[in-house]
């Protein structure tokens, strides 16, 4: 792999800043992913710590991956792909650097607000209003950051993955507005089922309008670096761009199809639910088409191997997704384990395993040092790619053994000994992604600060 000069590294803090975030909010938030997880094998697990119940532990676990893991690592990676695509430097290190220690204190007061107990109590918009509004200028400082770097790029064409990036988090700004409700401090929410259409307009978008166009950015610049092929095609690339932003806008409503919702809002979320696969084929297509004949340089390649596992994980979650969408499938999958395992696929698997290929991918040539452990990234790789795809099954499984029980009248708590195994093997895999966690964050760390293969 090329490694930069010491002047790269001088010009590449705020990704260097990012890189970190990512790193020890991954190994915090799978601790607090473990925790959760034993509350389910042992519901008295901790009972007399208020501040560690599972309804605190739960969002803070959910809040710490899409937030302090996925997001920070994907912009680490976008902080170093837009100025090179753009040929010029990135407008502002020290903002990019103030931005990463602001990221650090919103997130570690999220975690303080939420196992205090203080949460406005919705579905990916529990934290308070306080820890709202530094969100959005979070989102802002990044905003201004890359749209000033796009403004005096040398480089008259602007390659997709700067459209994927700049998408992302101008829509997050805004969709983070209108989910938290920010004009209402008091409760954060609407009242009724306007409430909740808002909610899952909001809490899918944080998906499909955040994690998934930074992850694809990352992927469109990545493989075909790493495989040293162009890209098959650059108007797929904007087809897809623009059937993404088309599409997923307005699929969240497919969470609300046994509630009281108009009509044409359940049809419209359907369809373009089921249209998804659209866009997403698009992308595969052209991803799969750049990385034909170049296997072995993918696996080969720590940061090529995170990314393309990442797109594969892409292809099932979107199947799985448009799926569920329909309603005599809802009726066996909604409410239980199934979409837990449908959560931790997308989240995890796609968004956090292509956020990891990211960071190693630009790691060497920001901070100008060779990558400290070959070996143990590798070992992270596997951990993780085995902890994702055994959640994925196992939890896919709770969910249709629940399901179908529910459906054919069964009892709640008469399901629970005919789960309890799978809980069990959840947390035994979940030690994987754990381990593999922190053996990423003392990989990153070892790199950047403690590196003795590094040149003087």
């Amino acid at each position: 792999m090329e490694i930069d000069t010491g002047m790269e590294q001088e010009i590449n803090k705020a990704a260097i800043a990012f890189s970190l975030t990512s790193a020890l909010w991954f190994a915090l938030a799978t601790s607090m992913g473990m925790v959760a997880a034993g509350y389910l094998i042992a519901p008295d697990f901790m009972a007399n710590i208020g501040w560690l119940q599972f309804g605190r532990i739960r969002p803070i676990h959910v809040n710490l991956v899409l937030f302090g893991f996925v997001t920070p690592g994907l912009l680490a990676a976008a902080f170093y792909y837009v100025p090179k695509l753009g040929r010029t430097q990135l407008f502002s290190q020290k903002l990019g650097v103030y931005n990463a220690i602001l990221w650090n204190i919103t997130i570690a007061i999220g975690v303080v607000t939420l196992s205090a107990g203080y949460t406005q109590g919705r579905e990916y918009a529990e934290l308070i209003w306080p820890v709202d509004m530094l969100i959005v200028i979070n989102f802002a400082l990044v905003i201004v950051n890359l749209v000033m770097t796009v403004r005096s790029r040398k480089e008259p064409i602007l390659y997709v993955s700067i459209w994927y990036a700049l998408a992302a988090v101008v829509l997050t700004a805004t969709t983070y507005c209108l989910g938290n409700v920010i004009w209402k401090p008091s409760s954060g929410a609407l009242v009724g089922i306007q409430d909740a259409i808002l909610l899952w307009f909001y809490g899918h978008n944080i998906f499909g309008l955040l994690l998934t166009p930074l992850s694809l950015g990352v992927a469109y610049y990545v493989i075909p670096k790493v495989t040293r092929n162009p890209l098959y095609s650059h108007s797929l690339s904007l087809v897809g761009f623009w059937g993404l932003l088309v599409v997923y806008t307005h699929i969240g409503t497919h969470h609300l199809l046994q509630v009281p919702v108009p009509t044409w809002l359940k049809v419209i979320s359907i369809v373009d639910s089921v249209a998804m696969v659209i866009p997403v084929m698009v992308f595969l297509i052209n991803i799969w088409y750049t990385v034909k004949g170049k296997v072995g340089e993918i696996h080969a390649d720590v940061a090529g191997k995170f990314v393309f596992a990442g797109t594969i994980f892409y292809f099932f979650v979107n199947i799985q997704g448009s799926m569920m969408a329909l309603p005599q499938v809802q009726r066996v999958t909604h409410f239980n384990n199934w979409v837990v395992g449908h959560a931790h696929l997308g989240v995890l698997a796609f968004a956090g395993m292509t956020a990891l290929g990211g960071m190693y991918y630009v790691l060497p040539k920001i901070s100008g040092k060779p990558l400290y452990s070959h070996f143990l990234a590798d070992l992270q790789y596997w951990l993780v790619l085995i902890g994702s795809g055994g959640f994925t099954v196992v939890l896919t499984i709770v969910g249709l053994i629940q399901g179908n029980a529910w459906l054919n009248g069964e009892t709640v708590y008469r399901v629970l000994p005919a789960i309890q195994i799978y809980y069990v093997l959840r947390v035994a895999i979940g030690f994987l992604i754990l381990s593999g966690a922190y053996i990423g964050l003392y990989n990153i760390v070892r790199t950047i600060f403690f590196n003795p293969g590094a040149k003087a």
